[in-house]
């Protein structure tokens, strides 16, 4: 997984160089940098790859999309991820700041609660069968019940690592009714356990001077299985070596609360789960795990079971 603590929080803002423009990076991301001592390295890679704008590869990127990654808040707090898709052409850029995004409201997705006007929100947008990704985060500007622009707060690319190459087509969009709980049951504890991609959502409020609420949502993938729980329902994440942005985990050390989304491709079922999270910085825990470098346990505190509501299906599969 190439988005990446120890446990404590570090609430300060990074500090400034005089002449300098604040850092691209909030202090959960640059506590984490100090960790592994890639703090120097990425202040100067941060202000080269985080922009406030849309660079022209990525604008001609969105429009070829069919579907995009979203995480957003809902009014109790609640971080939310989903994927939401449309026809091609129905994410594209006005102008460098802004990206403009045609998508009816839904209510049956609890996603949707952050989707209002002047609400915060992150946006993945990414092409399975290339693997090539491009995240933004921004503020919702709602025309009406069918399209938003997103102000466009930070915007970059992210490496392919981790990505399982699918091909997607639209399908007959059947749904069935809608399940939720708190506790996982045991068709839920499958679900997560066979599969090999899950999204994340996160955030932080005020994480620096001059910038308010920064909501986050990346890609997580794996072969099937590489998400377990355990006796509690606690979902044990390992955590790989990746690009030292630590969107994600930065955002998690300052504010635990996370949402996360997991999509069956072949039948369109999406189960949608909000909790919190803890970082395991290392220990006997992590090295159980080849490879990890950290562990990420999510605890859940409620999920949602959609059937059927994601629109596209492997292409070739029958939907099931």
């Amino acid at each position: 997984m190439s988005d990446h603590s120890d446990t404590t929080t570090h609430r300060t803002a990074p500090q400034k160089t005089p002449g300098r423009t604040p850092s691209p990076w909030h202090a959960g991301e640059v506590r984490l940098q100090e960790i592994l001592g890639v703090d120097a390295r990425m202040e100067e890679v941060g202000r080269k790859v985080l922009r406030d704008h849309i660079i022209e590869q990525h604008r001609l990127f969105y429009p070829q999309l069919p579907f995009a990654v979203l995480g957003t808040v809902d009014g109790d707090g609640n971080p939310w991820a989903t994927l939401r898709a449309n026809r091609p052409g129905f994410l594209f850029a006005s102008d460098p700041t802004h990206l403009s995004v045609s998508l009816p409201r839904d209510k049956s997705d609890p996603a949707d609660a952050g989707m209002n006007d002047g609400d915060a929100i992150g946006l993945l947008g990414i092409e399975l069968h290339t693997r090539r990704r491009n995240r933004l985060n921004g503020t919702i500007s709602r025309r009406n019940e069918t399209y938003f622009d997103i102000k466009v707060g930070h915007s970059f690319g992210n490496c392919p690592k981790y990505i399982h190459p699918r091909n997607l087509e639209f399908a007959t969009d059947v749904k069935s009714p809608i399940q939720s709980g708190t506790a996982l049951t045991d068709d839920i504890r499958d679900f997560i356990a066979r599969s090999d991609t899950f999204f994340i959502a996160s955030y932080v409020d005020n994480a620096a001077p001059d910038r308010g609420r920064e909501v986050d949502v990346s890609h997580r993938g794996g072969p099937p299985g590489f998400v377990t729980l355990d006796d509690q329902d606690t979902l044990i994440i390992p955590d790989y070596a990746g690009n030292r942005f630590f969107n994600t985990l930065g955002n998690l050390l300052i504010n635990p609360l996370t949402g996360l989304v997991f999509v069956d491709f072949t039948n369109g079922n999406m189960l949608q789960i909000t909790g919190t999270a803890e970082i395991i910085m290392g220990g006997a825990m992590v090295t159980q795990f080849v490879g990890a470098e950290r562990l990420l346990n999510i605890t859940p505190s409620r999920w949602v079971l959609r059937r059927g509501a994601f629109p596209m299906r492997m292409a070739g599969v029958a939907e099931g």
